[in-house]
């Protein structure tokens, strides 16, 4: 089949592009600024915006299927409008150029964040609810993101939504913020872990359900593809487990972090470097629902995630064998 991808050179992307072209399919990536980790492949590469009309209406000509991953995965409030503008207005944009074209299906990358996490105490699953008040930013615009695949549905669009939870593994070219994370933590250079905790799954587990979307997925249905909940200090455990090394770590309440988030901006400014906590990711990991279930996904995708320790282990050992952990 001939099928178009953007955010090819994201985490997800490039896990995609590569099981795409082993399993024979001709794959067309949307290039906007960064060809890491996909540059080697033998893809036919486009360069283009989610902005561009234009762009997007031949990336998707005489194409079969579109699996739309690209958006800003940011959740610092200083990014609020370009969001907005690409998490909502770049997916109103590829939705349209795709029912124009005819394209056949449209995977569309969600997140679980695009769901309301409350009531805690109910099993989060695809009934829930759209986050459209929550007030997060960033759930907020994955939330209006999907709802503009409804509409595109309602149109007469294949759609299939795909909503996985915080997303951890190998061929992290970036790497991403997640996967730095990782590695700092291996390192041992999180002076403190936050109470709190959050639902992993392995990148290779979502690119095997997104591929079996094609064929199973049913129009206009979501489904979460979730992992294992750990909170900070269990993911730190399992990972010193697998460096055996030991590290003193402090935790802390999410209450005291955010005093000192000013002071970590301002680090970060300096050194240029990403904050790994902000106010948004602090309120995230409070309030990460605990149960998440991947049922749906199961019966109709075959996605089966494999345990958070393998995840780890074959995540480190890519990254020592990529140069990440020097």
């Amino acid at each position: 089949m001939n099928i178009a991808v953007t955010g090819a050179s994201g985490h997800i992307g490039a896990n995609l592009c590569r099981e795409l072209l082993q399993q024979g399919h001709s794959v067309r990536a949307l290039v906007h600024k960064s060809d890491q980790g996909i540059k080697e492949l033998p893809l036919e590469f486009m360069r283009g915006d989610l902005m561009d009309p234009s762009s997007l209406s031949l990336l998707v000509r005489d194409i079969d299927i579109v699996f739309h991953l690209a958006a800003v995965i940011s959740i610092q409030v200083k990014k609020k409008e370009e969001l907005f503008e690409k998490n909502v207005g770049g997916t109103q944009n590829i939705l349209k150029a795709a029912s124009k074209e005819g394209v056949k299906r449209f995977i569309h990358f969600s997140s679980i964040h695009a769901l309301a996490p409350e009531p805690f105490d109910r099993t989060l699953d695809e009934s829930r609810p759209l986050a459209l008040a929550d007030r997060v930013e960033y759930s907020r615009s994955k939330a209006l993101a999907e709802l503009a695949v409804r509409e595109a549905v309602k149109e007469g669009l294949d759609a299939v939504v795909l909503n996985p939870t915080a997303v951890i593994g190998p061929f992290d070219y970036a790497p991403s913020l997640l996967g730095r994370a990782l590695i700092l933590m291996y390192q041992g250079k999180i002076p403190a872990l936050v109470h709190g905790g959050y639902d992993w799954v392995d990148v290779r587990d979502v690119v095997q359900a997104s591929v079996a979307a094609v064929e199973r997925g049913k129009k206009g249905e979501r489904y979460l593809l979730s992992g294992y909940w750990k909170t900070l200090g269990e993911l730190a455990e399992l990972i010193y487990g697998i460096s055996g090394r030991r590290y003193r770590k402090m935790t802390c309440s999410a209450g005291i972090a955010r005093v000192g988030l000013p002071f970590l901006k301002v680090y970060c400014r300096l050194n240029g470097s990403q904050p790994l906590y902000t106010r948004d990711s602090l309120s995230i990991l409070q309030t990460g629902h605990k149960e998440i279930s991947c049922d749906k996904a199961g019966r109709c995708l075959g996605f089966n995630p494999r345990p958070i320790e393998e995840t780890l282990r074959d995540t480190f050992q890519w990254f020592e064998a990529s140069g990440f952990m020097d």
